[in-house]
């Protein structure tokens, strides 16, 4: 069996726990995992394992490694799988095999049955036999309301990491969006391309027209407008570490005079006609419910007669509540706050505001192999990831006072490590739930409802040309 970075450390640190697995708890934990499909082992901190549709002889592709026993105890009582999480960061757990085989029985984990039966009533007495865990994750996230404030903090926490950390994974232009593969050998850097290309020929862009874009993340599509379509670019971004990257690209490429980036939240956009069209990719996501009126109304008001929005973000099957695992892990460690939404109620909110739905395009699998990419180019450069959220971890202590519920007060050796398995995680789970259709990925053509001299072709064919 290949040993695992974390289990080197931990094996000489671990206390030796001298106790069985309780017999209830064993016969309840075979049940309960029976409706987990992939095979895989628990190792119960080295002293017994339980197998899953596997055994000994027919190795499992993973093996789930709980060093301590207060992970099956709180497992059980708390009934919530973010407890291996936080056990992972904190050494109590750790895992060997494939990562994806992991994200899969997390997602399963979270759906096991628990009837309140005997059954469960005596693994739970059994369970209060083990040793507790010193410390326990939260189970009551701090409440999502898109303040302002709030929206900065959240994209501080995610976009601040570094532009270093983004470009190991990224495209070499820095797009951070669902790329459009029009076949299937395109490149991630070819379909990133093509992505950009495609947005300003639905906006119909022309020389001299200006073009705003709301949350312009690292500047690549402005500079693709301007640079290709003869527009003058105005973005805007809460990411202080975007805003510098533009200024410098800005700076390089001798845009000065045609482009500029400001660091401005979208409900201060301008209540005057003052771009010809308009652009958000990936945006949306971060506006929540209760703000997509503010959102499509401010909008418009900045947009000049016959101008046109597009507007690029992902949705869920289901509307996220902050209930669900992959919804509370997204949050808890990736990226606070975010909320999405099903596309009809981005569209009820749209024509509520006074907006005309022209065109509608489902990206759904496009966004599955744009992160499969991301995945694929942070594992391979996995060395360098490590070092770059090692320094991006210490630096968010010392800015946090090391006060953050996120980070521990002194970070060991290997929480780099397990962190970089949490942004692997968390791209892979993504993938997953857009090949399985959890999530989708809407580009939406919008025109103001009051202008009713129609002035696109009559075809798509015609206004995309």
């Amino acid at each position: 069996m290949v040993v695992s970075e974390l289990q080197r450390s931990r094996a000489s640190a671990a206390p030796q726990w001298a106790i069985a697995l309780p017999p209830a708890l064993r016969t309840w934990l075979e049940a309960a995992l029976s409706h987990i499909s992939v095979p895989l082992c628990l190792d119960f901190w080295g002293r017994e394992q339980l197998w899953v549709h596997c055994n000994a002889d027919n190795p499992p592709p993973l093996t789930l490694q709980i060093w301590h026993p207060g992970i099956v105890r709180s497992l059980l009582l708390r009934r919530d799988p973010l407890i291996l999480v936080e056990g992972y960061l904190n050494g109590d757990c750790d895992f060997v095999g494939d990562l994806e085989t992991l994200v899969i029985a997390m997602q399963q984990l979270g759906r096991v049955p628990m009837p309140l039966n005997f059954a469960t009533l005596q693994a739970a007495r059994a369970a209060l036999s083990l040793p507790s865990l010193k410390t326990q994750p939260s189970s009551t996230p701090e409440k999502t309301r898109h303040t302002p404030e709030q929206d900065r903090a959240a994209i501080h926490h995610h976009y601040d990491m570094g532009n270093d950390f983004y470009r190991l994974w990224l495209d070499p232009q820095m797009v951070y969006s669902c790329a459009h593969f029009e076949t299937e050998e395109m490149s991630l850097a070819q379909a990133q391309e093509a992505k950009l290309d495609l947005i300003c020929r639905k906006l119909r862009l022309s020389p001299g027209e200006t073009l705003l874009d709301v949350g312009c993340g690292w500047g690549a599509l402005l500079r693709w407008a301007v640079e290709r379509y003869g527009v003058r670019g105005v973005g805007i971004t809460l990411s202080q570490a975007q805003l510098d990257y533009n200024q410098a690209k800005i700076a390089e490429r001798g845009l000065g005079d045609r482009l500029q980036v400001q660091w401005m939240d979208y409900r201060d956009l301008p209540q005057t006609p003052t771009f010809d069209k308009i652009v958000s990719v990936g945006m949306v996501e971060h506006v929540g419910r209760r703000n997509l009126p503010v959102y499509f109304q401010r909008i418009g008001r900045s947009l000049k007669p016959g101008g046109l929005f597009l507007n690029h973000g992902i949705t869920a099957s289901t509307e996220w509540n902050g209930s669900s695992l992959g919804e509370r892990f997204i949050n808890r460690y990736i990226f606070p706050h975010g909320e999405l939404l099903r596309l009809s109620t981005v569209l009820d909110a749209a024509e509520a505001a006074g907006w005309e739905i022209v065109d509608v395009d489902g990206w759904r699998l496009h966004y599955a192999k744009t992160l499969r990419c991301w995945e694929a180019n942070l594992r391979n450069a996995a060395a360098q990831a490590k070092r770059l959220l090692g320094d991006a971890m210490r630096n968010r202590m010392l800015e946090n006072g090391e006060r953050s519920g996120r980070w521990p007060s002194t970070m060991p050796e290997t929480l780099p490590h397990r962190y970089l398995q949490l942004w692997r995680a968390y791209l892979l789970g993504s993938a997953l739930g857009f090949e399985q259709n959890q999530m989708g990925l809407y580009q939406t053509l919008l025109r103001p409802k009051s202008e009713t001299c129609w002035n696109l072709p009559l075809t798509r064919v015609g206004w995309l040309a």
